[in-house]
This record gives C-alpha cells, sequence and structure tokens, in this order.
C-alpha cells in the first residue's frame, strides 16, 4: 500500500507531506506577524495579500471560508473624448477679470458653469466574485488562529475539532501570478465544496473539468460609466488533491482529502489582453510545478525585497505578544502604549506597498490600492486615482523604505499623463506642455472633476509629477533623470509658464481659477466660495515644478535658455503669508474658512512633503503652520480621516516635535484604523455611510515614522530628528536617503548609538545628530559606521 508520503510526493506536493502540529490560540506572534483568535466577519477584518496586480483579501471561515477578489484593472468605464466644456477657453480671460474685480462669488459661479469637466464612462475599479470554499461542519471547532506573516507573505488558517486538525494556506505569487490556497487535514474531510460567489457584475460561471472552475464577465456598473462599457474579465480555479474530484451545480465537490491545492488566475482586457487565454496560459505554466516549488518561487521573489527595510521599537514584551492585533490595537485606543505595535504597522506599510505596487504593475495604486471593498465603488468619489494627495500620500512611503522600484507604475502612469494631458492644456488653456486635474483613471482622464470646491485643482499633475524628482533623488540614476523625469517636469514647467496670470496690482503670477482641495472660504460680502487665483497650494507646487525643473536641467547641462525663464517667474510668484490669525494663509487673500474643521490642509504641502517652509529655515513660516493645524483640530466637528492623521504626523516630524507626531501615529492606529490595520475612511466623511478602506493612511503613515527617524530633504542627513520619548530603544535598517544613500540606526535610551550609512555613489555628504555635525567621503558601494565618539565631544568616522 501506498504510505500518504509516498502518494503526496507522487502527485508532487511534497511540502504537504507532514501537517505542522496546531498551535495553541495563545501562541505569541513574531514581530512581523498579524494574528486573530477568530474569523473575520467584516471586510476591515480580512487579510490582505498581494502581487501588485491581483488581490485578496482572506476572511479565514471555519466551514466556509471567503476569499475576496480584485484586480488593480477590473475598470468600468472608458475614454472619454469630449471631457473638456467648449467654452471653457474662451471664458477663462473673462472669469479671471471677475477675481481681479473682488467679484468673487461669480467666479465660482462661472467656474462651476463653463470650467469643470464632463466624467461621463469615468469608471472606477470594482470587486470581483468571491471564491467561496465549504468545508465539513464542526460541532466544536477549537484553537482557531488566523494569521498574515509579513516576512513570508502568506495567510495561515489553523484551528481543530471533531478529531480534525485543519490547515489553510494562502499567498498571491508575484512570480507566478496565481493565487494559491492549499487546505490539509490530519485525515480524510467528508466533503469539501469550491464555487464562486455571485456579483453586481454581468458574468457567467462555468466548469471545464473535474478539476477547473471559471466565471467570465464584464466590469460594468452605472454609478460611473454607463452600465455597458468596462473591461471583459475571467477568473479561472484549477484544483488537484488526493481525494476525489466531482463537478457540482455551480462548482467541484472533493470527497475523501487529506489536501487539497487551489490554484486562481485572474486577467483582463486591460492593455488589449484576452482574459481567458491569459488565465488558462498562467495555469498551465503552474499545474506542473508543486506546492513547495511556487512557495519557494514566491519567496525567492518577494523576501528580498521585503528585507531591504525593517524597524524594531521598544523591548520584547511577552504580554504584548500573546494578544491578538486587534485587541492590541485596541489597548492603544484605550490609551495603552505599544511601540511593537506602532513598529508592525510601519513594516505592515512597507508589505502594503510591496503587495500592492510592484515594478511591472499595469497600474499603480488607486484609492484602495489593489484590493477593493466595494463600496468606494459605489461612492460618489469612486475608487480611482485622487490627485489631490491620496495617490501621492500611496507613494510617500517607498523611496525612504527602499522600496523605489515599487513606485515605478506610477512613473509610467504619469508618463501617460503627461501624454493625455497635452489635449487638455492645449484645448482648455491654449497652453503647450501637459495639464492634469483632480481625479483621474486609466483612460487618461486630465480635465477638472465635475464638481465645484474640488474638481478644478489645476496643479494636481505638476503635485503627481513631484515624485519623479524624488525617484531620482533617492536612486541618483542620471539616465533615467535625462530619458524619463526631465522631459515630464519640462512640459510641465512649459504649461505654467504660459498659464499663469499677473496680477495687475501687486504683480505677482497667480494660478487660476483653481480649488485649494477641497475647501470653501467666505467673501467679504459673507458668501461661499471656492475657485480663486493665486491659492498657496498650487504656488507650493507651481514653485516645485520651476525648482525641479531648474535643477535637472543643469545636472543634464541643457535648456539655458528655458532655466532663465523659469527663475524669471518662479522669483514673481506669491510669497507665503501670514494671516491675522497667525496661520499660514490658505487664499491669497486673507479669507475665513466656510468650513474651519475642513479635513484638507493642501497648502502645509509646503511643509511636507515640500520642503519650501522648515523650522530650521523659515521659523515664523512653520510656526504659522503649526497654528494652521491648531486652528483646524480645535474646530469642532473637525473631520478627522485617515489620510489626515498621517499628514499631521508628518508635519509635525518636520516641526521637529517627535512627540505631538508620535500622539498622531497612535491616532491614527486607534481612531482610523481597523482590526487588520487597514486605514479607512471614517462614515460621515464626504457623504460615506459606512467606514470605507482608503490605503493613504497606511502608506502615509509609514512615511510619517520614517520621517521621524532620518530626514534628508535639506541637503544633509539627520539622525533621530523626531524621535519621541517613548521611543527609548530602537532600531532601524535599510532606509534610504536622498543622495542615494541607505542608513542603518541603533539608539539606546533615547540616545544614538550606532549608524551605518552605504552611499551607491561618490560624494561627500554632511551627517546631523542633535547639535552634531561631521562630513564624511564615500566612494560607490562603500560602508561607513560611525560610533558613539561621533555624537558626543569627538567627530570622526569609523570605516
Amino acid at each position: 500500500m501506498t504510505s500518504r508520503r509516498d502518494f503526496l510526493k507522487l502527485a508532487g506536493a511534497a511540502s504537504a507531506s507532514r501537517l505542522p502540529e496546531m498551535r495553541n490560540c495563545h501562541v505569541r506572534s513574531g514581530p512581523m506577524e498579524l494574528w486573530y483568535n477568530r474569523p473575520a466577519e467584516r471586510w476591515l477584518s480580512a487579510l490582505p495579500l498581494g502581487n501588485g496586480r491581483l488581490g485578496a483579501m482572506i476572511f479565514g471561515g471555519i466551514e466556509s471560508e471567503r476569499i475576496s477578489l480584485s484586480d488593480s484593472t477590473a475598470w468600468s468605464g472608458g475614454p472619454c473624448p469630449d471631457q473638456i466644456h467648449s467654452e471653457a477657453r474662451d471664458r477663462l480671460p473673462l472669469i479671471r477679470d471677475r477675481w481681479f474685480s473682488g467679484n468673487y462669488e461669480e467666479v465660482t459661479a462661472e467656474s462651476s458653469k463653463y470650467l469643470l469637466g464632463r466624467m461621463r464612462n469615468f469608471g472606477t475599479n470594482v470587486p470581483l466574485p468571491d471564491l467561496l470554499i465549504h468545508t465539513p461542519t464542526m460541532t466544536q471547532p477549537r484553537k482557531y488562529r488566523r494569521s498574515l506573516n509579513l516576512s513570508s507573505a502568506k495567510s495561515t488558517v489553523q484551528f481543530e475539532g471533531d478529531g480534525l486538525r485543519h490547515v489553510r494556506e494562502s499567498f498571491v505569487s508575484h512570480a507566478d501570478q496565481i493565487l494559491v490556497t492549499q487546505l490539509k487535514s490530519n485525515r480524510p474531510m467528508s466533503r469539501v465544496t469550491i464555487r464562486f460567489g455571485d456579483s453586481d457584475l454581468p458574468c457567467n460561471k462555468g466548469t471545464d473539468s473535474a478539476h477547473e472552475i471559471f466565471v467570465h464577465g464584464h466590469a460594468f456598473e452605472k454609478k460611473h460609466s454607463d452600465d455597458k462599457t468596462g473591461v471583459e474579465f475571467e477568473i479561472r480555479c484549477h484544483v488537484h488533491s488526493d481525494g476525489d474530484l466531482t463537478q457540482a451545480a455551480d462548482g467541484l465537490q472533493v470527497t475523501g482529502a487529506r489536501w487539497i491545492e487551489i490554484r486562481v488566475a485572474i486577467a483582463t482586457s486591460f492593455g488589449g489582453k484576452r482574459p481567458s487565454k491569459e488565465c488558462k496560459e498562467n495555469l498551465r505554466r503552474v499545474i506542473p510545478l508543486s506546492w513547495n516549488q511556487l512557495w519557494c518561487r514566491h519567496l525567492a521573489d518577494y523576501q528580498p525585497i521585503f528585507d531591504r527595510c525593517s524597524l524594531t521599537l521598544g523591548r520584547d514584551d511577552p504580554g504584548r505578544s500573546l494578544l491578538p492585533t486587534d485587541e492590541r490595537r485596541r489597548c492603544i485606543q484605550n490609551g495603552d502604549q505599544d511601540d511593537q505595535l506602532v513598529a508592525l504597522f510601519f513594516n505592515y506599510g512597507r508589505y502594503l506597498t510591496i503587495a500592492g505596487s510592484r515594478k511591472d504593475s499595469p497600474l499603480p495604486l488607486a484609492l484602495q490600492g489593489i484590493w477593493n471593498d466595494g463600496l468606494a465603488s459605489k461612492m460618489g468619489w469612486a475608487d480611482d486615482f485622487h490627485l489631490d494627495v491620496n495617490t501621492q500620500q500611496n507613494y510617500w512611503a517607498a523611496e525612504v523604505c527602499n522600496l523605489g522600484d515599487c513606485q515605478l507604475p506610477l512613473v509610467r502612469y504619469i508618463q501617460f499623463l503627461s501624454i493625455a494631458g497635452r489635449k487638455t492644456a492645449q484645448e482648455m488653456y491654449g497652453a503647450p506642455g501637459w495639464v492634469a486635474h483632480t481625479v483621474s483613471n486609466p483612460w487618461g482622464y486630465t480635465a477638472p472633476g465635475a464638481g465645484a470646491g474640488w474638481g478644478l485643482f489645476v496643479t494636481a499633475g505638476a503635485w503627481i509629477s513631484l515624485q519623479l524628482w524624488d525617484h531620482y533623488t533617492f536612486g541618483q540614476d542620471l539616465e533615467y533623470l535625462r530619458e524619463t523625469a526631465y522631459p515630464i517636469l519640462r512640459s510641465a514647467a512649459e504649461f505654467f509658464l504660459a498659464y499663469l496670470v499677473m496680477d495687475p496690482k501687486r504683480r505677482w503670477l497667480l494660478t487660476g481659477p483653481s480649488d485649494s482641495p477641497e475647501n470653501w472660504f467666505m467673501t467679504p460680502s459673507g458668501k461661499r466660495a471656492a475657485e480663486s487665483l493665486g491659492n498657496t497650494a498650487d504656488r507650493v507646487f507651481v514653485y516645485a515644478i520651476f525648482t525641479k525643473c531648474m535643477e535637472a536641467a543643469k545636472l543634464l547641462n541643457i535648456d539655458p535658455e528655458l532655466r532663465s525663464r523659469i527663475e524669471k517667474a518662479r522669483s514673481q510668484l506669491p510669497p507665503f503669508q501670514v494671516g491675522r490669525n497667525g496661520r499660514l494663509q490658505e487664499w491669497i487673500e486673507d479669507f475665513d474658512d466656510a468650513d474651519p474643521n475642513h479635513r484638507h490642509t493642501s497648502h502645509l504641502a509646503a511643509l511636507y512633503p515640500e520642503a519650501q517652509i522648515t523650522p530650521q529655515t523659515s521659523p515664523d513660516l512653520a510656526r504659522a503652520c503649526e497654528a494652521t493645524i491648531e486652528l483646524r483640530t480645535k474646530a469642532a466637528h473637525w473631520e478627522q480621516t485617515e489620510w489626515g492623521r498621517a499628514n499631521f504626523a508628518a508635519f509635525y516630524a518636520r516641526l521637529l516635535k517627535g512627540d505631538i507626531a508620535y500622539r498622531y501615529v497612535l491616532d491614527l492606529i486607534a481612531h482610523a484604523a481597523d482590526d487588520n490595520l487597514l486605514t479607512y475612511s471614517a462614515a460621515g466623511v464626504a457623504g460615506a455611510e459606512d467606514n470605507i478602506f482608503a490605503i493613504d493612511g497606511n502608506m502615509a503613515g509609514t512615511a510619517a515614522i520614517a520621517e521621524m527617524l532620518l530626514q534628508s530633504h535639506l541637503g544633509y542627513i539627520e539622525f533621530l530628528p523626531a524621535l519621541p520619548k517613548a521611543w527609548s530603544n530602537g532600531e532601524v535598517t535599510g532606509v534610504c536617503a536622498r543622495g542615494g544613500l541607505t542608513v542603518d540606526l541603533r539608539w539606546r535610551r533615547g540616545e544614538l548609538a550606532s549608524a551605518r550609512v552605504v552611499s551607491r555613489t561618490v560624494c561627500i555628504t554632511e551627517f546631523r545628530y542633535r547639535d552634531r555635525i561631521w562630513k564624511s567621503s564615500f566612494r560607490a558601494g562603500e560602508s561607513r559606521t560611525f560610533s558613539s565618539t561621533v555624537f558626543g565631544k569627538e567627530t570622526r568616522s569609523i570605516t
């Protein structure tokens, strides 16, 4: 008789030949693990897996496992040829004249009538049908444990009952472009059914054999498109097992199995692909591979990226690690300190970046990354690319956390936008170059959005294109700067050179009409208005585009005449102004906020991610930024959002106030992250009736924590610039600084103990720690370790 071990080896599943012992539900968690002692009952309790395109949320049910599926390219809608109002270009000078005459309400009224875009068939990313796995009923399930290991990107569910020890493991392979799930038991399971769930999308289900089921459909919906336009999609599931497989009414049935392996391929017609052909080919490639082979290929592809960087805070606390992650989050909610959970949140942000955006991903991270809870896509604001802060936030952690290659999908998307935005620049503004506004999609939408107060943010494309400059400053790839980044930055600068209008009174060059996202002001007559000329956020991003373009041209030794024109125009931009209440003015006039509790503080981008205002170079303006935050948060019913909390943590890190930054990090985790530590936009904000997942809080929160530990925006590298008192002991490895340097830091009792720096280029770099300043030279690839002697009286480096 063939032994079970021999059978599994012959079946190509040697890794399943030995069932791991069931761990007790009170086992300690590892430093890179989220774990729970019960199944997820809500989407925001499920655990995310992904490979940069294909997403899965694992619920971990006992008798019925639900795996929520998504694909970054599963979009409704399509290209819209008539995005721009036909009278926009002709009306623009007249609307500007209204502003200069002080008729502010008319500016908003006429902008709403003539300048807003037509978002017909704009579309949204949509959720795909669930994969459902029904297992035998258990009378008394016990020793339940559900986990997500960040260092291996694998979800595990295990429990016991009725003499069964059940283990279910899942991962999404980037190497093989499939979801892999394995069920194992210590004795044969009576019956397991595998099928696809129902969907709001038009689709049909089928079986190709006793081993394969599929669902084929279209991403049609009527909230953001015409209910008949969108990509075609297919999900195909291949099953093999040591049990007997038969076709059921709407799926597959497996009886007498000790192990079952499920491999899922998803494809859409985005980019001209044939989804059925793609799915079949992906599965055909992996069918000969064993679980162990797939697992090893997945680890070899994923772990070297994840291991580039890590954060450890505090000393090991056995009591904390015995608690499930959701209980630990609630302890923070109740005022307890758990710095190991803060470190886990940081490392989770890195994990989500890798899971959601790989260098070959077809699209960048949308509002919900690559996952989809089915709620954002049904909101008026959609699961799209929000360019007035959210998409930027999605990538703030990428460079500093040593994940620059994960930003490449965004780089390619900005290239695409810069081409699509030429038509908008010419037709709407009569200007060369390119422009994009508040929201966009995979179909090249660059016109203004359709609503007053948010749709007409003219520097949104400029802001997102600054990510290209960041990718250069961290990576120091001159060829990338020449071939990719500089042409886009130059084209954006050319647009604003033609678009800016002179204020006849103060002789300042102004943008507009444009929004300061997504805020409104009170006019002198006591009425609400939104569209304006010369708002501070626009000034920040035009100044940034001009500066980065000049610096790039100088590095490349090209375009001297253009540099001269840009330098002159930059000198004519409005200065930053402090209003009568001590805060940084959001508009060129000292208007009062129509909504003092508004969630957006777009003008504070001058502080972060830009460095046009800093406590080192402009302390008075830095204080005005802080006053802005204080007034906003003290207003009644302040709109506390996940991304707003993360922003404030980053702002205070730049203000060198680590204890306050730390408070906002805790607030983000406690009050804007759910059981699975994914952040959400709270019910009541922007018309939402439910908490809706938004990944920007995770990513921007991770970036804010990094900013507390290392800063490099002022031309030097500063160690632990905003270290809070609570983080007395810690270690961070693999964080990156501008100039092409990677840094490891270790500190004890609040004092820096050692710093190791590796440079990828030849350079002389200045370092700072508190009041100590020193310089060190590097050869390409050279590392230097600075000991505590550098941080004391003696300043020297030790190789």
